[in-house]
């Protein structure tokens, strides 16, 4: 498969000038927004229930560790 540029070498992209912004900041583009489902069902209770089991487990280990290591951690959970 040929490459665009390469199809018709007289026919070429015009560069575009941007637009004037007088200091003005570029804008950005964000990323969605995340929605609450609107109806909770027992999966998604289970799973965060798991996840947050998990993520507890996963806590107590690095702290473990941390303190074999001689270093004290604080995890600080919400």
């Amino acid at each position: 498969m040929m490459q665009e540029d390469a199809l018709f070498k007289s026919q070429k992209k015009k560069k575009l000038i941007p637009p004037n912004r007088h200091g003005k900041v570029p804008q950005t583009r964000k990323g969605k927004k995340f929605v609450k489902p609107s109806k909770v069902t027992k999966e998604m209770d289970v799973d965060q229930d798991l996840s947050k089991f998990i993520n507890h487990c996963n806590e107590i280990k690095a702290a473990t560790v941390a303190q074999k290591d001689g270093v004290s951690r604080i995890f600080l959970s919400p």
